[in-house]
């Protein structure tokens, strides 16, 4: 009998309040404050994305973070890969992981994607009106992995492969010297005596990714789509709209079932682990200037899924990992948790192929 793949879910910690964002965007804000002020831009573009089982929930409640936890599993989803923010020593949307350290629930594997970017106002990583800075040196480095060790890596319930604790790098190329990035977190780890953890290059924006254990995949490649970052009207805008039905030379509609079937054309000289993203839809981040991923649809959906299971069947039982982005980006249109239109959907799908 063949070990089953593990399936896991990237999970945006972004819901709830906090000083920072309290500061930056106003009062109370959270993710929630863009999904519900978003507006369709065409007769048939589907906004807002509005949640139905789990609601406008709050990550600071024990009951919304069990709830997840909860859905996921009936759904054949093995855990989540939370989203961590560290700036030089201080964290940020740290609370909901806190308290899934301190009261050790939900009883749910996780891991952890250092999303080490410098936040802006721009959502799409363009480093105007920077907000707070992303730095690097080697003794951060060594403060970073010491806090791993001590106080994450030794949870029970964190996702470990071949024994050795996995952590991701969103962008490893931002870092100045990641092979010394790396070698300072192993000998971190050997000095807490844990085993040295099992590093994670996502290839979302480096080209260069020797030295990690494993590459992800990361879905979708946006900067593969013509004019996906051309805010300016142009002709080709128009052409490609006009043939969708769609009056206008400025927005970026792309559709669903061609946009998977490019992300699953791609090449690489390099053994990876496959990541399958669920939707894309960031205009209610973005407005006029957001990339639209258009007629998402289960079937695709299910299609890139079982391609993903194909890559991973043959890998060594503990390579047998699919992620999925993500759980509940829903300011990027990007979700597997349900909502009014698809209800439950994509988790049907993930469930149909793997279990």
């Amino acid at each position: 009998m063949k070990e089953k793949i593990k399936v896991i879910a990237i999970h945006l910690p972004q819901f709830h309040p906090t000083p920072e964002n309290d500061e930056w965007w106003g009062t109370g804000f959270t993710e929630w404050t863009n999904v519900t002020k978003a507006q369709p831009l065409f007769p048939s573009h589907y906004q807002p994305h509005l949640p139905a089982d789990l609601g406008f929930y709050d990550l600071r409640l024990a009951e919304a973070r069990k709830a997840q936890a909860e859905m996921a599993k009936a759904y054949g989803i093995y855990g989540f890969c939370y989203y961590h923010y560290w700036f030089n020593g201080k964290r940020i949307l740290e609370r909901p992981l806190n308290e899934i350290l301190s009261t050790k629930e939900p009883a749910f594997p996780f891991m952890l994607c250092w999303a080490n970017e410098t936040w802006s106002r721009r959502w799409l990583g363009e480093e105007k009106e920077i907000l707070i800075k992303q730095t690097y040196s080697e003794n951060d480095d060594a403060n970073h992995a010491a806090w791993l060790c001590e106080k994450v890596f030794s949870d029970s319930r964190y996702i470990t492969i071949n024994n050795r604790p996995a952590f991701m790098f969103y962008r490893p190329n931002d870092l100045p010297d990641y092979k010394k990035t790396i070698q300072v977190f192993k000998n971190t780890a050997k000095k807490f005596g844990i085993n040295e953890p099992y590093l994670i290059a996502s290839n979302s924006h480096t080209p260069q990714l020797d030295g990690f254990d494993h590459v992800m995949n990361f879905e979708p490649q946006l900067g593969l789509l013509p004019e996906a970052f051309n805010d300016n009207p142009s002709k080709k805008k128009w052409w490609s709209n006009l043939k969708k039905r769609i009056r206008s030379s400025t927005l970026k509609v792309y559709e669903y079932g061609d946009v998977k079937r490019l992300m699953a054309s791609r090449k690489f000289s390099y053994k990876f682990l496959p990541c399958v993203f669920v939707g894309w839809d960031n205009t209610a981040r973005r407005g006029k200037n957001g990339i639209i991923i258009h007629n998402q649809n289960k079937a695709a959906f299910k299609v890139s899924l079982e391609t993903a299971k194909a890559i991973v069947k043959d890998y060594p039982v503990d390579e047998k990992i699919v992620f999925i982005n993500a759980w509940n980006e829903w300011a990027e249109g990007n979700h597997l948790e349900p909502c009014s239109k698809n209800g439950h959907q994509f988790l049907e799908a993930v469930k149909e192929v793997f279990e």
